[in-house]
């Protein structure tokens, strides 16, 4: 029988230490409720003690949530721990989140102390955060590397004091899978009240073993998981929310289950990533733009046939509306002849070999193959009332932070110019071209690249536009980050469907 499995969430927290990617409290609300909704069960809102805008964003977003618990972090310290509960008044459920290091490095060099003491600290922050919350968790940092022996007594002690979850870290990321796996069964055999706490796990991503630690953990006992989204977080990241759920989704014999709304992951991820400013690499597993792309002639046709010979997850499970068959100098038969059924052409036998030696050494010149190429490639007549040309762009900024932009294009041989402003040159050319086209499109990704190096950098934009509820990718090279941006949104306005 399947045991419900606690998902914690510290991507207000632990994830929010990235450099660069503070949020403020209207926006740590918006993040929050994108949490609630994607069903997490406890989220990690801040620790209130570092700053007095961190204190109320926990406050605020006690405010602002209500089926999660909120939980907020504390050294042991008391006034640490005051500030923490005081920051909680507002929360349905509250939780107080206190701990100390446990292992020789800690003990020794960190706090400089003796494993006595750090035990009595220990309990008595566990005693005092009890006397003013109902749920108090305690992390014993460092716990990947700790004498397994003084992890108990502290764990056993802290539970005695009343902690209801017991948080063991890899917090350097060092531990691999079978040893972090048979530490959590050791705490499990060894320590004699473990059966009135729930375990906690909290992996870092240093050696890339997050997300493999947190299932080893969750196989031999662990009953909750401390997870960001898109895995942000102090250096290499914590463990992916994301990641976590998919796995034990499609791992059946993983005898637990969250109750995470899966297919609102990839809309979450996206908030995330564009209110920290954090782009996702295209490769990341779950989320990244190629995570459901196919360029391999071998696995298109494989694809084509049946979805699940290469995917394991179904796209939508996740939130992505379909797998994408991308034509590259990689592809193969069956994915040319896709893209000419979608076109409305049906080619077999020669006919097809033909087209698809032509296809190939196009796409060996072109690295990206669109609906229009596919047309050249039939000699067909091209409608070039379908199909946009950048002309000419202009801008410069006005007052303050104001700019202009005046945009011409070529629309079925016709020449129009639009003139907007915006909050920059790259939102003022956008607005320029959305005023001349029909499509009602949305601007839902947009990475900027330097390819080279110096003051004369070329950028590589990457713009992904939405288009009833279907995702299109533009991309453009220039030295001009605008003239790039503009033309890798017009690159990806040419790939949407013929009206």
């Amino acid at each position: 029988m399947s045991e419900k499995l606690w998902v914690f969430d510290t991507t207000l927290r632990d994830g929010e230490q990235v450099p660069g990617c503070q949020l403020d409290t209207r926006e740590k609300i918006i993040v929050a409720q994108a949490l609630e909704a994607l069903g997490i069960d406890i989220l990690e809102a801040g620790f209130p003690i570092s700053s007095p805008g961190d204190f109320n964003s926990v406050m605020e977003i006690s405010k602002a949530v209500s089926r999660p618990t909120i939980c907020a972090l504390s050294r042991a310290v008391e006034k640490d721990i005051q500030v923490a509960a005081d920051s909680l008044r507002y929360a349905k459920k509250g939780r107080i989140h206190t701990g100390i290091g446990v292992s020789g490095y800690h003990i020794q060099y960190k706090l400089r102390s003796n494993q006595e003491a750090v035990l009595e600290r220990a309990v008595k922050a566990v005693k005092f955060a009890k006397n003013l919350v109902e749920e108090v968790e305690f992390y014993a940092e460092d716990a990947g590397r700790a004498d397994k022996e003084y992890l108990a007594r502290v764990l056993e002690e802290v539970i005695k004091a009343g902690a209801k979850v017991v948080n063991i870290p890899d917090t350097t990321g060092y531990c691999l899978p079978e040893e972090y796996g048979a530490l959590i069964r050791f705490l499990k055999e060894n320590v004699s009240n473990i059966d009135q706490a729930i375990i906690s796990t909290h992996c870092h991503n240093d050696l890339g073993l997050a997300t493999a630690n947190t299932l080893s953990g969750v196989q031999n006992g662990a009953r909750q998981v401390e997870v960001t989204v898109n895995g942000i977080g102090e250096r290499a990241g914590n463990t992916s929310l994301e990641e976590v759920v998919m796995a034990i989704k499609c791992h059946k014999e993983i005898p637990v289950y969250t109750d995470i709304n899966t297919r609102k992951i990839y809309e979450t991820s996206r908030i995330i990533s564009k209110l920290m400013n954090m782009p996702i690499q295209p490769n990341k597993a779950i989320v990244g733009r190629n995570a459901f792309a196919h360029s391999s002639g071998i696995h298109q046709d494989g694809v084509l046939k049946f979805r699940e010979n290469y995917e394991i997850i179904d796209p939508k499970e996740v939130g992505v509306e379909e797998s994408s068959i991308v034509l590259t100098a990689r592809s193969g038969r069956a994915a040319l002849k896709h893209h000419l059924g979608l076109l409305g052409y049906s080619f077999e036998g020669e006919k097809l070999d033909k087209i698809y030696e032509d296809f190939l050494s196009l796409a060996d010149t072109k690295r990206d193959i669109g609906r229009k190429d596919l047309l050249s490639l039939l000699g067909e007549h091209i409608d070039n009332s379908q199909f946009i040309t950048l002309e000419e762009i202009q801008y410069q900024r006005g007052d303050g932070e104001e700019a202009n932009a005046t945009v011409s294009l070529t629309i079925g041989g016709k020449l129009l110019t639009a003139t907007s402003k915006g909050n920059g040159p790259v939102d003022a050319v956008i607005k320029s071209i959305k005023q001349l086209i029909e499509h009602q499109v949305v601007l839902d990704e947009f990475l900027i690249q330097a390819i080279t190096k110096g003051s004369d950098d070329v950028c590589k934009v990457h713009m992904r536009l939405m288009h009833k509820e279907k995702p299109y990718h533009g991309f453009a090279s220039e030295t001009d980050i605008v003239l790039a941006s503009a033309r890798a949104f017009v690159d990806a306005l040419n790939k949407l469907p013929v009206n």
